[in-house]
């Protein structure tokens, strides 16, 4: 039976997280929308005219690094501007509360990380770091931002690409891996503004229920996963995410 679409708070679900040691979570564009982050497919003006399947590969890279470079370029500045929202920042408080808290995410925007998660698996990349594709140098934001034409390599003048996973590339193995042994070893999984339906990371969620996990779902609306969720908490992350926090510390003190 598929689990009631709720913003209140199970005493099982409290339960559970205020006894939990390891607690992981994937988060998907839905997180990162709520900072005001603009969608892969939303940008104003010039880039209406391509779609991002045009622009975020290699052989387009190739063939003309300038316009990618331009395109990346302008994404990098766009998302320079937004700020982590209190979804983000109830995901890092619950470092103080657990073991282990595990953030597994979709995005590319370094959210996580700025709003003070340590342990975070960017399974696309990020889009602040750049590194040459000739020598593997890594190159600084700084240096991207200031140069007119396509970035070159100051240590062999290689073509720089932005560090995130293009369309046709997989995704790092090293990355994978951690994230499937994160869902594993997780007593609670949350699944956080992605319908899940992107594989391989919508596995991710099945991997933790088959392990044992506590499944939790908070999006603004149901998705395929919702059938198979333990909890549906249908919201904003930014407005769920600190009052379950309040909830369970309170619960466990």
């Amino acid at each position: 039976m598929r689990p009631p679409s709720s913003p209140a708070f199970s005493d099982n679900l409290l339960t559970r997280l205020a006894g939990a040691g390891r607690v992981a979570v994937l988060t998907g564009a839905g997180i990162s929308a709520e900072s005001g982050v603009p969608t892969f497919r939303g940008d104003e003006g010039i880039w209406k005219k391509f779609r991002p399947e045009e622009l975020a590969n290699v052989n387009a890279f190739m063939r003309n690094p300038e316009l990618v470079w331009e395109w990346y370029k302008h994404r990098k500045t766009l998302m320079a501007t937004v700020q982590p929202n209190p979804g983000h920042a109830a995901l890092a408080a619950m470092e103080s509360h657990h073991a282990q808290v595990t953030v597994i995410t979709q995005n590319i925007d370094d959210l996580h990380r700025r709003a003070g998660s340590h342990n975070v698996l960017e399974l696309h990349g990020n889009i602040n770091r750049n590194y040459c594709i000739a020598c593997g140098t890594s190159v600084s934001n700084e240096d991207i931002l200031r140069q007119e034409a396509a970035p070159r390599c100051p240590a062999c003048r290689g073509l720089v690409r932005p560090d995130v996973v293009w369309f046709g590339e997989l995704l790092p193995v090293d990355i994978w891996d951690e994230s499937v042994r994160a869902a594993e070893r997780a007593e609670v999984f949350f699944a956080i503004g992605t319908s899940a339906v992107v594989h391989p990371a919508a596995s991710l969620p099945g991997i933790a229920k088959k392990a044992g996990a506590y499944l939790v779902e908070v999006n603004i609306e149901d998705t395929e996963l919702s059938w198979h969720a333990d909890e549906v908490l249908i919201g904003k992350a930014g407005d769920i995410l600190p009052r379950l926090l309040n909830s369970y510390v309170s619960l466990s003190h």
